[in-house]
Order: C-alpha cells, then structure tokens, then sequence
C-alpha cells in the first residue's frame, strides 16, 4: 500500500454495532425529553402559566419527528 491508500484511524468509520447504540442513544434522550415536557405540562406547569403549559407541549409534539430523524441520520 502507497501512503495515499492508507486510512488513517480518525478515517475509518465505527463499526454498525456502535452507530446503531449512538443512533438508539440520541433517539431514547430525545424522547425522554418529550415525555418529561409532557409531564410537567399536564401536572405541575398548569398551576403556574397555562400558555406555558401549552408552549411546552407544542415542543413535545415536535420532538417524536426531530428524534426520527436524528437517529436515522448518516453519521458521516
């Protein structure tokens, strides 16, 4: 091999195993973040600021696409 056709370490990409745990990983914070909003929305939030209530579970239903998409992303 010619030191053109060398990998270096930081080139080679993670094996399937280790993108598929990252990709799981993102996905199950982003989802714990929406079902937190959710919670807080529906039982604490309400006694102090409904619009807030409602700001925070307009985020939450944002949040299932956005950790879809996130986690099927390429890593590059």
């Amino acid at each position: 091999m010619t030191r053109e056709q060398v990998r270096r370490v930081t080139e080679v990409p993670l094996p399937l195993s280790e993108q598929q745990r990252r990709r799981r990983r993102r996905y199950l914070e982003i989802m714990s973040a929406c079902v937190v909003l959710i919670v807080l929305a529906w039982t604490v939030v309400p006694q102090f600021s409904m619009r807030l209530a409602l700001a925070m579970s307009l985020v939450a239903a944002v949040l299932p696409p956005v950790a879809v998409i996130v986690a099927n992303r390429k890593d590059d």
